[in-house]
């Protein structure tokens, strides 16, 4: 799918550039950046507008600087992205994964939901829902393990939706959105942080027997198309030592 076009502010591009060569691994832990001039040359961009860029790297913890050499790129797990997040980044670019990041062990199956999804689905516990699985990873590992619940009737009009496969044509909710006629209105994101089952342990690939003691984020978000109806509810649950973090422009 053809993504959209780059709005954002030089800075910001110049910022997501060094960060997706960060996050893919292609600049590695310790490389140098260029200088400021050269980076301002090769953006064709002020110096002011590489700084700000350099800033917002070096905030995010993707980079230093060391006095009298330069400005190096340092190694930390990326942050674990939402559903929203991630919804809205297949939505703008036809893939929800983030920079360096790829995904693996699809897995769908047709089962009885659970109480808490069939709460948010709002259906009976125990109707039949999609339960779609997959691990999104970077180089340091295991980013989150992500669980999409749809109801049943929607596998009726999309089959591949209960297959074990990634999905072809867009996002699942690109594709219920298409079926359907009615585009997603709104979504509800939960943030929380819990300590690891067994469960949880051996869906992140660790000794269910042995879990981390440190609790671990676990991102929901409930989408909701324009009658009303709930298509999908999304629980991602986050390696560890991950972190959610989120950013916005504030205007005056």
């Amino acid at each position: 799918m053809a993504g959209q076009a780059d709005n954002r502010a030089p800075y910001a591009r110049i910022a997501a550039h060094y960060a997706e060569q960060i996050a893919s691994g292609r600049l590695q832990p310790g490389t140098l950046l260029p200088s400021i001039k050269n980076l301002s040359e090769e953006w064709s961009v002020s110096t002011a507008t590489v700084e700000k860029a350099l800033r917002k790297l070096r905030n995010d913890g993707l980079i230093r600087g060391i006095h009298g050499i330069g400005t190096e790129v340092v190694d930390r797990p990326a942050p674990m992205s939402s559903g929203s997040q991630r919804e809205d980044r297949g939505r703008r670019t036809g893939s929800s994964w983030g920079s360096g990041e790829r995904s693996d062990s699809h897995q769908a199956a047709m089962v009885a939901a659970p109480a808490d999804v069939a709460e948010a689905l709002d259906i009976e516990p125990g109707s039949d829902v999609i339960r779609r699985r997959r691990v999104y990873r970077d180089r340091h590992g295991i980013v989150a393990h992500s669980t999409s619940w749809i109801p049943a009737r929607y596998g009726w009009l999309i089959p591949q939706l209960a297959e074990s496969e990634r999905l072809t044509g867009g996002t699942s909710l690109q594709l219920i959105a298409e079926a359907t006629g009615r585009p997603i209105s709104h979504r509800i994101d939960t943030a929380s942080a819990r300590l690891l089952t067994a469960e949880d342990a051996q869906l992140l690939e660790l000794d269910p027997a042995n879990p981390p003691a440190e609790p671990v984020v676990v991102m929901t978000a409930k989408f909701v198309d324009s009658e009303g109806s709930v298509v999908e509810y999304g629980v991602d649950l986050g390696g560890p030592g991950r972190t959610w973090r989120t950013e916005s422009e504030v205007t005056s």
